[in-house]
């Protein structure tokens, strides 16, 4: 079961709060919080805040487990462009400079780690994954070693030719 928390009209940049946030993105919640607490970025204040609102929200929905934030994973993370105040900064000669004060909108979703899989399901899962090379090296190796097979094979063939 997954919970999420929501911070909207977050006043930093977006830009800056996803340096933050790509940082706990996909980690255990217990491994999130101490990078969060020693990161310098301002943004890390909030999306810490942010992150034990989500383990809080998970908790009150699901009061009968017993899942430690050991057991707890971010499985979305993201931020949005919030709304732009724009305000006018004096500038020489009776002018005004722009300034866009920008906010954000902080997504993060936590969820518990599922339990493991039997192999039979995983070995089902790495049957189904393989997949053919896809890469144009790879094509292009395997089309140079075609051509050079043939051109041996005519090479071999002109020789036996020439010795009758």
């Amino acid at each position: 079961m997954q919970a999420k928390a929501i911070l909207r009209h977050t006043p930093t940049s977006p830009r800056k709060m996803r340096l933050v946030v790509d940082m706990v993105r996909g980690k255990r919640v217990g491994e999130a919080i101490p990078m969060l607490r020693f990161t310098t970025k301002h943004a890390a204040r909030t999306v810490l805040q942010t992150l034990k609102s989500a383990v809080s929200n998970f908790t009150q929905t699901n009061p009968n487990s017993r899942v430690t934030e050991e057991n707890l994973y971010i499985t979305e993370a993201f931020v949005n462009q919030g709304v732009t105040v724009k305000r006018l900064s004096p500038a020489p000669m009776g002018r005004g400079h722009r300034i866009r004060k920008r906010s954000n909108h902080l997504t993060i979703i936590v969820d518990s780690r599922p339990d493991k899989k039997p192999a039979s399901e995983k070995v089902a899962k790495s049957a189904k994954s393989e997949k053919p090379e896809r890469s144009a090296r790879a094509a292009r190796v395997k089309k140079s070693d075609a051509t050079a097979e043939v051109k041996a094979a005519t090479m071999e063939n002109t020789e036996t030719k020439n010795e009758n």
